[in-house]
């Protein structure tokens, strides 16, 4: 396993000086195009995308037990920490390159060479090139930590790192490219995908479903008791993840305008609503509404407005979220009891579902009267683009778990997957990092 970690550290340095060698940056001022606020938009809302995952670190760490929370902040920081580099070194370059074959970028952009201070005419032309890549690396960097929610509390940390390497490269990175890069042709077909239902809910939710099963259900489920150690952290976890979603949602208009505003005021509508429709569920159902239900409906329904925001009005936010808390419920307090998996931290109930949910439905509300760039949908006389957004729907969710199962297998091969049961019942934060979160008894 040393040999590994060493070879793998060796390679990551190697490629990083080569292409320090043949790639200098890019200085020269970009050209009279930019403009200063929407730069400093986009720059914003970059940072507001990164804050999510440490958000996200604080959200997972509080629902999962005290013996565990230091493995999930682990992972979420080690994820900004390995898809940052990724993301320089080829991912940038996958996803956003010259177009091979409709379904990947090519090479030409690896290390950044050639992406500079000047803007992009097909991606941004307003901002530069490296603002726009910067704001696009913060949501590769939050897919792959998504992931960890599904597969807590019983995976080995090397084996982890290999992972998110292998994921971010051949899932993610050419997903990406299918829905956003130019000639993608998920993009060629129409498929409208705002801020990433496709590219970052249904990928990270699939991906986590497929972990679930390769890994197989925790130690002990259902013989002892498995609740949020901490909820506090749960709840300030989602008002971090809530506030990041601005910078996520409105910062895909790619400028200071009307449609940044208007994605704003829907992506805040929308989790407002889903939350309350989560927990009237939950109270109807289970006959109390929930702290953890509050939070997991807003992000239900951020997530469910991400793939319509740039194409819907309030109005559709509205009904969006109605939907989207009552079904993400019911995917992760019944579907997911029925049908036997252990998705530990709900990442396919919330994001899979979720991501599911406002891709078809962007196909139902969309209008060209919010976004003249993007296309009607159901109720303004268009029912094609809803089989559009199937379409676009199901080879993702083909794409993200045969890929994803096929990587952990993979991986399996290299170093294994599960840490050994006793170490599992200690828990990963001293088996796996010989550190414990609490120095003391916690109530």
């Amino acid at each position: 396993m040393t040999g590994i970690r060493r070879g793998l550290s060796m390679a990551l340095v190697n490629m990083g000086l080569l292409i320090a060698a043949v790639s200098p940056p890019a200085w020269a001022a970009g050209p009279s195009s930019l403009d200063s606020g929407d730069t400093s938009f986009i720059l914003i809302c970059a940072s507001l995308v990164f804050l999510m995952t440490p958000g996200l670190a604080l959200f997972y760490g509080g629902m999962v037990r005290r013996k565990n929370v230091l493995s999930i902040l682990m992972q979420c920081f080690v994820i900004m920490g390995l898809v940052s580099v990724q993301w320089v070194l080829v991912g940038y370059s996958l996803c956003f390159g010259p177009d091979i074959g409709h379904v990947v970028g090519g090479l030409d952009w690896v290390g950044l060479r050639g992406v500079g201070t000047g803007p992009n005419a097909d991606y941004a032309a307003s901002i530069p090139h490296y603002a726009f890549s910067a704001f696009q690396m913060m949501f590769a960097i939050i897919t792959a930590a998504l992931i960890t929610g599904a597969i807590a509390e019983r995976m080995r940390f090397s084996a982890f790192v290999l992972f998110v390497l292998l994921w971010t490269t051949l899932v993610y990175d050419p997903l990406a490219h299918w829905v956003w890069g130019v000639g993608g042709w998920l993009r060629n077909l129409g498929a409208l995908d705002f801020a990433g239902g496709t590219v970052v809910h249904i990928s990270s939710g699939l991906a986590g479903l497929a972990g679930a099963l390769v890994l197989g259900k925790r130690a002990n489920l259902g013989k002892e008791t498995m609740i949020p150690h901490n909820l506090p952290f749960t709840v300030i976890g989602a008002g971090l993840l809530w506030f990041g979603w601005f910078g996520f949602n409105a910062g895909s208009a790619l400028a200071a305008n009307g449609l940044a505003a208007s994605a704003f005021m829907v992506t805040n509508t929308c989790a407002a609503t889903a939350a309350l429709s989560w927990a009237a569920a939950e109270w109807v159902h289970h006959g109390k509404p929930t702290v953890l239900g509050v939070a997991s409906g807003i992000v239900a329904g951020l997530v469910a407005i991400t793939p319509a925001a740039g194409f819907v009005g309030p109005g559709a936010s509205v009904l969006i979220g109605l939907v989207a808390g009552p079904a993400c419920y019911f995917a992760v307090s019944k579907a997911k009891a029925a049908l036997g998996y252990d998705d530990a931290l709900d990442a396919f109930g919330v994001h899979g579902v979720g991501g599911t949910l406002g891709a078809i439905l962007t196909g139902v509300f969309a209008s060209t009267a919010v976004n003249p760039a993007g296309a009607n949908g159901l109720l303004y006389g268009n029912p094609r683009l809803v089989l559009i957004q199937i379409a676009a729907v199901l080879a993702s969710i083909a794409y993200a778990f045969v890929v994803t199962a096929i990587i952990l297998k993979a991986v399996n091969l290299v170093t294994p997957l599960r840490v050994p049961k006793e170490e599992e019942e200690v828990g990963l934060d001293v088996t796996q990092h010989g550190e414990e979160a609490y120095g003391y008894d916690v109530a």
